[in-house]
């Protein structure tokens, strides 16, 4: 199947709140995002304009990329979003260089395993480098060991920082710039 891969414009916020609710809807959601299907769809319209505007096309904090698949669909999706030296993470931790933080990654189940994922990180990574950022990084579930399996593939190793969540944690996985592999799309 052929892809669009890009940037989100600002006045797609339907479609954005369309693949966030299905992803919030996905059995293994609560493994992956911190937050419910029924918090999200409570949400107004203005929250979903915002969220969207703020990562669209042309944004320098953050940067959702879909993939539009050739009926228009968006299949799946992946956010990053620029930490700054001298700011706190959402978990409360120092930032201390400049960085990305890979969020929000979904793809539908039925598009899964055809190389998707792989061609949404090469363009978060081309975005996230294309803006000088030293690393990127990602937080994920110390139980979701199928995104796991991937973040290793995508050449992410486990940094040994751990974030207590409830009764889990989430581990965090990094990539440095001058570490990074050839892109997926090459191998």
């Amino acid at each position: 199947m052929s892809y669009v891969i890009r940037s989100v414009r600002a006045d797609e916020w339907p479609a954005a709140k369309e693949l966030r609710l299905a992803a919030l809807r996905d059995p293994v959601a609560h493994l992956a995002f911190l937050e419910t299907y029924e918090e999200a769809a409570a949400r107004p319209d203005s929250y979903w304009r915002e969220r969207t505007a703020g990562a669209a096309e042309g944004a320098d904090a953050r940067q959702q990329i879909i993939a539009e698949g050739p009926d228009g669909q968006w299949v799946g999706t992946l956010t990053v979003l620029v930490e700054e030296p001298g700011t706190t993470d959402w978990a409360g931790f120092p930032v201390e260089r400049k960085q990305g933080h890979v969020v929000g990654v979904f793809v539908r189940p039925e598009e899964r395993g055809s190389g998707l994922t792989e061609v949404l990180f090469d363009a978060a990574l081309e975005w996230a480098w294309g803006r000088g950022l030293e690393r990127v990084r990602l937080i994920v579930h110390e139980e979701n060991g199928r995104a796991q399996r991937f973040y290793r593939r995508a050449g992410f190793l486990p940094s040994g920082l751990t974030v207590p969540l409830g009764d889990a944690r989430e581990l965090e996985f990094v990539l440095e710039r001058s570490s990074a592999g050839v892109p997926f799309s090459d191998r």
